[in-house]
């Protein structure tokens, strides 16, 4: 078994450390027998998504989320292709908001973005820098993560259905993220599959589905991944008055 991660510009859409939830889904795929090739898209570079079975891309400073739109942009229908014939994608911090119809930055101005989704973004004056608790119907355990955003997003169909503690989508406490099909995305970072070892099960279960592979009886189990996990779930728990 062969697979091939893309990893979008970690050279300038890396700012909490994201290349380390490349490095930690790797690490559980070359558990289960998986060869896992990781190519790098720098920002020069035209992403080769033709072989890619798993894209990736993490969260920038504003000034540098329009940047790496604007580098994008030009590859939304090979993006789009990929998608199509069945890569799973997780855009992580404000690299969610590219894939919708457009961003309002501070100041008013329309960034056009990938379409890919009918969402849309607008900028705000609120920064919301605090730790989140989310929860899914996708899988039982509870998200942890932080999440440092200054935006509002409308429309998104949720990829967290509601949180316990942190700022949604729109509103406080209300849904968070998008999901449609094989594409995941969450303003949450941590680095989020760092904290949360389900959905890297999650994410190699869809995975393994998508490319018509058996999934082994049990997936491999970290064990200090799961313990910090379980210290940090009944913290942040607590914080939340839950």
């Amino acid at each position: 078994m062969e697979l091939t991660i893309l990893h979008l510009y970690p050279d300038c859409m890396s700012l909490y450390g994201e290349y380390a939830n490349i490095a930690v889904l790797r690490r559980h795929l070359e558990a289960m027998g998986v060869a896992v090739r990781v190519e790098n898209a720098l920002f020069e570079d035209a992403p080769d998504f033709g072989n890619a079975d798993f894209i990736y891309m993490g969260a920038g400073a504003e000034r540098t989320q329009k940047a790496a739109l604007a580098a994008l942009l030009p590859h939304k229908e090979a993006l789009k292709a990929a998608i199509d014939r069945g890569a799973v994608v997780l855009f992580t911090g404000n690299a969610m908001e590219t894939l919708g119809l457009s961003i309002v930055d501070a100041e008013g101005k329309v960034w056009p973005c990938l379409g890919l989704a009918d969402f849309a973004t607008v900028e705000t004056d609120r920064r919301a820098p605090e730790d989140v608790v989310a929860h899914t119907r996708l899988w039982e355990s509870p998200v942890v993560g932080f999440m440092n955003k200054c935006s509002m997003t409308e429309d998104a169909p949720p990829l967290f259905d509601r949180l316990s503690l942190g700022f949604g989508n729109e509103e406080e406490k209300g849904p968070e993220g998008y999901v449609d099909g094989n594409v995941f995305a969450t303003h949450l970072t941590g680095p989020i599959l760092v904290k949360n070892p389900d959905f890297v099960d999650f994410l190699i279960r869809r995975i393994f589905s998508l490319k018509g592979w058996e999934l082994p009886q049990a997936l491999p189990v970290l064990p200090y991944e799961r313990e910090a996990y379980e210290v940090t779930l009944r913290e942040l728990t607590a914080r939340a008055g839950g």
